[in-house]
């Protein structure tokens, strides 16, 4: 399986995800209008990826041996508290007057659910990926 469209996909939000933290580091307030645009550019790019992966790519690994469709399933569920929680993120934060009124609770959100995303694509790269290249 030719997982090139998931990695560069997980590149795209990566780079949203430093983009953030660049505009962030310049002031968020100052920055609010640029910081929306990014949230909801990278809201585009998440949720296409993951409407790819549970049309084709999760139905495609339940056809797999047991154990990888066993992974597969763990992750596709994992990734429903995840994409619930990025939700909120993004539709609480794709308004630059609301981040520029709420720069440190932005800040504090996005940590914590950028941190989580971040961790996730990581592991699907570095455990998940390569265990569907080897199958």
């Amino acid at each position: 399986m030719n997982l090139d469209k998931y990695r560069r996909e997980h590149a795209d939000i990566l780079d949203h995800v430093q983009q953030l933290k660049a505009l962030s580091a310049q002031g968020i307030a100052t920055q609010a209008a640029a910081l929306a645009r990014v949230v909801i550019a990278m809201s585009s790019v998440i949720k296409l990826h993951l409407s790819v992966e549970d049309r084709f790519l999760y139905p495609a690994l339940q056809q797999a041996d047991a154990r990888l469709a066993d992974k597969a399933r763990q992750y596709q569920e994992e990734m429903k508290g995840i994409s619930s929680e990025y939700g909120q993120f993004s539709r609480r934060w794709n308004d630059a007057q609301r981040i520029a009124e709420q720069p440190e609770l932005f800040r504090s959100e996005a940590n914590r659910v950028l941190k989580t995303l971040f961790e996730r694509i990581v592991r699907e790269n570095r455990e998940f990926y390569p265990m569907i290249e080897a199958a």
